[in-house]
């Protein structure tokens, strides 16, 4: 096991549980303003401490605990055209992006398919159909219900020619508090279904992400202090960029190169 993801059970262990319903019933935030960071080992060992510490003022973050677990397994399907149009319109910061995806939570089996999307306001909106065992990702229930999410959001039709092109693995804990999420990845692994081409990300990094209805949470404070700042990339494009660095990176390039070691003899293109 990674020293991420030691680190992970670690902080983990050093929190009060919190059951699902209760975590979802105080901050479900499908509708919410986040920020990733790439967190060196120490640091997040030493940033998790001071999320937990008893003594912290409004009491200390919790941890997601469901049947015993608090670390998870976590897998997505990314589903975009041909001509990778939901990377792209990420990498150029276009207003109207959107993601598509199948979640499976491999410890339960449940599966949800999910878009997530920019609201006017920033914000990243998630919308999801929860999927029976056996039912295909891009079916007509999951058409219909992604034709009637970019419809009402963005007044556009589902682009044609949908298809798997990233699959990411990893495993995660939730810590939550005051109506904010943090989540801390570990174990990333991205494969790319077309060419089965892999790469693993580094072992001494841990993704945290913090997730708010406001902007700035002390959770992001916290991370400052440690001189770190929001990375400004998702799984979805890092992993595809790291790759098929032939796409570019843009002005992320820089992180995904510290997250992925494969990508950084990778030169990318504006």
């Amino acid at each position: 096991m990674s020293a991420a993801e030691l680190a992970l059970g670690r902080a983990a262990l050093a929190a009060h549980p919190v059951s699902l319903a209760e975590l979802n019933a105080r901050a479900e935030l499908l509708a919410r303003h986040d920020n990733s960071y790439v967190v060196p080992v120490a640091a997040f060992e030493d940033f998790a401490a001071r999320l937990v510490d008893p003594r912290r003022a409004g009491g200390p973050f919790r941890v997601l605990a469901i049947d015993g677990l608090r670390r998870f397994r976590y897998r997505s399907t990314y589903y975009d055209t041909p001509g990778l149009r939901t990377f792209h319109d990420h990498r150029q910061g276009r207003r109207l992006r959107f993601r598509v995806r199948e979640r499976v939570y491999q410890d339960s089996g449940e599966r949800q398919f999910e878009v997530k999307l920019k609201s006017g306001r920033g914000e990243t909106v998630k919308h999801r159909q929860r999927m029976a065992r056996g039912a295909h990702p891009l079916d007509g229930a999951r058409h219909r219900f992604l034709a009637d999410v970019l419809g009402r959001s963005y007044g556009i039709g589902v682009p044609s020619g949908l298809l798997p092109s990233l699959v990411t693995d990893y495993r995660r804990v939730t810590f939550t508090a005051d109506g904010e999420r943090v989540t801390c990845d570990a174990g990333l692994l991205v494969r790319e279904p077309a060419s089965g081409r892999t790469a693993a990300a580094s072992e001494g990094l841990v993704l945290v992400e913090t997730k708010t209805r406001g902007h700035l949470t002390e959770a992001d404070r916290l991370l400052h202090e440690y001189g770190l700042r929001p990375a400004g990339f998702t799984k979805y494009s890092a992993g595809l960029a790291t790759l098929r660095p032939e796409l570019g990176m843009n002005a992320w390039g820089r992180a995904v190169r510290s997250v992925f070691p494969q990508a950084r003899d990778a030169v990318p293109r504006g």
